[in-house]
């Protein structure tokens, strides 16, 4: 089967043939036919410092995909999921016996290993998970829409940590999570939503997903936001999807006292935080990683089912679509920051 393949430890990947993986008894085996692109993807192709010291190559990269299963493992419960069925994948495969596992807070695992960077993934025609991570998707699901369920999972679990209807909320960060963010805030209810970014065409983006309001931080300050829009007391809730230091300062002095903010976004270094303004404004903080397991596929699977509005907003998120075989172009295009999520096709 084709497959795209970390070689070793250098930067590059390489599409080859390399055999089918077996089907353990528990398992699923799945049909590849369509796969999202994400950052994490860049930084193994680039094989940054972050790779260095978490890939163990040979490795088949790759994690947000949609596919059909065309094989079940013999211990899997026929009602879990059939041979025919097209799914969607949670990429973090958990213990199952550590404390939190077993208090039923999967996403919490501290044994967590994850697909396309801890064993190999879904750059490829087929790919092998666990029955538990397999979604199974309604019949007529868009393939391109089923096959961003990560990105729109970590959105969903970063947006619904508080109830939203009525609040004013400020995302920082209008990659594609951020965008689907600024969508999902718009389903629950926010009163005004705010997005920020320096790339005018991802805030077209975020506007295009129901932003009331975008700000280019490279020439405009979010207190300017505040004023057009007529608030006067700071954001109720504050979601931090870019990881960059300037945009959690700044998020920190346009927050509401008693304002709570989710941090989802990676920073590549510490950089310092006024826990002063923290403590005396009482903002509750909270770091998001991954979806929380499985309550939040049920949630992003109804929000779809109910609203053909979200539906359409977290699908425009996705602004390019290229075969598998064109490969290297679909990483050029995320990597140039001018695009939303990149989506290939592997079924051809």
């Amino acid at each position: 089967m084709r497959a795209l393949v970390k070689t070793g430890a250098h930067a590059g990947l390489e599409m080859m043939d390399v055999p089918e993986p077996p089907c353990g008894s528990l398992d699923v085996k799945v049909r590849v036919l369509r796969a999202g692109l994400c950052g994490t993807d860049l930084h193994i192709q680039d094989w940054d410092d972050w790779a260095a010291s978490t890939l163990e190559p040979p490795l088949i990269v790759g994690h947000e995909f949609y596919g059909e299963v065309v094989e079940v493992g013999e211990d899997v419960p026929e009602t879990a999921v059939r041979v025919g069925d097209r799914i969607s994948a949670e990429g973090h495969i958990v213990c199952g016996h550590c404390r939190n596992c077993r208090a039923g807070r999967r996403h919490l695992c501290i044994n967590t290993i994850g697909v396309g960077v801890n064993r190999d993934g879904a750059f490829a025609d087929y790919v092998v998970i666990p029955a538990m991570n397999a979604y199974v998707q309604p019949e007529g699901m868009d393939p391109d829409l089923a096959a961003i369920f990560d990105p729109y999972g970590n959105a969903t679990h970063t947006a619904l940590q508080w109830p939203m209807v009525g609040e004013d909320v400020l995302i920082t960060g209008a990659g594609p999570i951020g965008v689907i963010a600024v969508a999902i805030a718009r389903h629950a209810g926010a009163r005004n939503i705010v997005a920020t970014d320096i790339s005018d065409f991802r805030l077209d983006l975020a506007k295009g997903a129901g932003a009331d309001l975008v700000v280019n931080t490279a020439h405009t300050r979010i207190r300017d936001a505040q004023r057009e829009l007529g608030m006067r007391e700071g954001f109720d809730i504050a979601l931090e999807m870019s990881g960059a230091p300037s945009a959690v300062q700044e998020l920190i002095d346009n927050m509401n006292h008693g304002g709570r903010v989710a941090l989802l976004g990676l920073p590549k270094t510490e950089y310092p935080v006024d826990w002063g303004k923290v403590i005396t404004h009482m903002l509750t903080i909270k770091g998001i990683y991954g979806r929380e397991m499985f309550e939040s596929w049920y949630a992003m699977g109804a929000m779809l089912q109910t609203s053909p509005e979200l539906t359409r907003a977290v699908s425009s998120v996705i602004t390019h679509r290229v075969p598998a075989a064109e490969w290297a172009q679909a990483f050029d295009i995320a990597r140039s920051g001018q695009c939303g999520k990149v989506v290939m096709n592997w079924k051809d």
